[in-house]
């Protein structure tokens, strides 16, 4: 008789250094991974044609619908050491309170944001720009995901009082508000990544973003980008 296939998976995340990991899940353990890019099409409907054993959710900024996370089990992850930094923009607040080091904690998706159980953690570095920091968090999370599968841990209740973060907004990109080489550096690193809005001045009708940010001894070198901030009268 022969063996049956092991159950599937689904991967939900629309974020670029996530792109391929399904597929190299699916290389690794010999399940079938599916990939969700779209919050439109994470739905019931779809999921129920797959029947994953979990849905994975490596970056996924958007709501989880009560109906998915109490039929299948989800498993968010999250860059920080909950309960810890709950809350939104999880790497640019830790890096503003100047921490170099974080966990990822796999949790389990319940009603309230991050507060769900957590499944395992495992240390990362916040050194670098956002997009070295998400690629590294990327295959520490696809390394969170085989073992998982390999051990299915029990998810264990998050102990000490939660810290709560709020979500950033484009105003806190404008370099005027740092005071320090050492804040502008940081600011122009933790928004360097696709779908960020990038460290910016705004000077007359011109709006400058800054990347790619260099540490000198009493300087900076970055890549600026030039656009006009106000359209033409």
């Amino acid at each position: 008789m022969s063996k049956s296939a092991p159950p599937a998976c689904v991967i939900a995340s629309n974020r670029p250094w996530n792109k391929n990991m399904a597929m190299r899940l699916q290389h690794r353990t010999g399940r079938r991974f599916e990939s969700i890019t779209d919050p439109a099409e994470l739905t019931v409907e779809r999921l129920t044609t797959i029947n994953p054993q979990y849905l994975f959710f490596p970056h996924w900024s958007h709501r989880i619908d009560p109906a998915i996370f109490t039929r299948f089990e989800c498993v968010i992850f999250h860059m920080t050491d909950l309960p810890f930094g709950r809350g939104g923009s999880p790497l640019q607040n830790l890096i503003a309170r100047g921490i170099d080091e974080t966990k990822i904690s796999a949790l389990k998706c319940v009603e309230a944001m991050d507060a769900g159980p957590v499944y395992l953690k495992r240390s990362l570095s916040l050194h670098g720009t956002a997009e070295e920091i998400f690629l590294r968090a990327s295959a520490t999370i696809e390394e969170m995901i085989v073992e998982i599968l390999e051990t299915r841990p029990m998810p264990c209740p998050q102990l000490g009082e939660p810290t709560v973060f709020k979500r950033r907004i484009t105003e806190q990109s404008n370099l005027t508000k740092v005071h320090s080489l050492e804040e502008a550096f940081d600011l122009i690193r933790m928004l360097d990544a696709e779908g960020y809005p990038h460290a910016y001045l705004e000077v007359g009708s011109l709006r400058l973003e800054f990347t790619r940010a260099a540490r000198k001894t009493d300087h900076l070198l970055a890549d600026v980008r030039i656009t006009l901030s106000k359209p033409n009268d």
